[in-house]
């Protein structure tokens, strides 16, 4: 017997962790970062407070972000982060273990998922299944996956962007790119450092990205700016210049190139039938990465489809983990047999 609550879904992100529980909701959103004493390996913070600490710790203190590109780059550090977000979302009823469905990138190994499966059951789930993110990005964007029509989604999250066409609740085709918000910050950052001599961090990076980046130059958003502080890598000392809408658009060539290439690498190989659905329903945009000024206007002109950016895109592929848990049965996996699984 399943008591209320005993169901989560976790978005498992590089940049951010999302928890859904059952009946509830959102219960819990997260920076994918924790806080650790170096010297006696124990936790110090995790989450918004770990963040918090990024590039002001001292010496003994490091904050790591334990997911890279999407998949698990350190076991123990992300095991310990599950463990406190699961028992801070399930209180003094951790004594009924959850039954948790976990997200990875369309492009993670065995391996990586294994690790996501095992970090899960060690983080005090009583079964872990796995989902793939395009599944429970459509189904948290609301798109009906489970019809034999064809629809597009472009989830951009902070370590991956995942493209699929999906149809008869599977994958049809899809690529998984090591391409997301992260990599919209590190060009941000290359940037400055090779224009203005001026090194910024992490955080300074992703307020740029979200006040003046865009991936579509308009009359009306050229000249936005804002002001940015940094060390002046001439003198060392600190130092404040001004970055223009313009400024991020340059910077943001690369990364957004490379998702608008994956989108048409998806569509050359979309069956025909599959195709002409897509171009009546167009495509839907989630996650974070899709927010970013003018990414959706940039998609309808080079690939001359309807593009739309789902409500709430930032939680759509958690809101899809409870939708998930709830219609499994919709899910029959992709040609590749990538169903929601018990691994353990």
């Amino acid at each position: 017997m399943w008591f209320a609550g005993e169901d989560i879904g976790i978005d498992l992100g590089t940049a951010s962790v999302l928890v859904f529980e059952k009946g509830k909701g959102i219960v819990l959103h997260e920076p994918s970062v924790v806080a650790i004493d170096k010297s006696t390996n124990r936790v110090i913070a995790v989450g918004e407070e770990a963040r918090q600490m990024l590039g002001r710790t001292p010496g003994h203190i490091v904050a790591i972000r334990p997911l890279k590109d999407g998949v698990i780059a350190d076991y123990d550090t992300t095991e310990k982060m599950l463990t406190y977000f699961i028992r801070k979302v399930m209180g003094r009823r951790l004594f009924f273990k959850p039954r948790v469905i976990v997200c990875i990138p369309t492009g993670a190994t065995d391996v990586e998922e294994r690790a996501a499966s095992q970090a899960t059951m060690s983080a005090g789930a009583k079964h872990a299944y796995l989902v793939e993110e395009p599944l429970a990005a459509a189904l948290g964007a609301g798109v009906n996956i489970s019809d034999a029509t064809g629809n597009m989604v472009v989830d951009i999250g902070g370590g991956t962007s995942d493209i699929a066409v999906l149809s008869l609740g599977g994958i049809v085709c899809d690529t998984s790119l090591r391409v997301g918000g992260d990599k919209f910050d590190e060009a941000i950052i290359r940037f400055v450092r090779r224009e203005h001599n001026l090194l910024i961090g992490d955080r300074s990076a992703e307020d740029i990205k979200i006040q003046v980046g865009t991936a579509f130059v308009t009359p009306y958003n050229r000249d936005r700016s804002m002001e940015v502080r940094g060390r002046d890598l001439l003198t060392g000392l600190p130092k404040n210049i001004k970055i223009t809408s313009e400024e991020c658009y340059r910077a943001l060539q690369e990364p957004i190139d490379a998702i608008i290439e994956g989108v048409k690498k998806v569509l050359e190989i979309t069956p025909p039938e599959l195709a002409a659905d897509i171009v009546n329903n167009g495509i839907v945009m989630t996650g974070g990465g899709s927010l970013l000024n003018g990414m959706d206007e940039l998609l309808t002109r080079e690939t001359n489809l309807p593009v739309h950016v789902a409500d709430d895109a930032i939680s759509c592929v958690a809101r899809g983990t409870g939708k998930a848990l709830e219609e499994m049965s919709a899910l029959k996996g992709s040609k590749r047999g990538r169903s929601p699984k018990r691994l353990m």
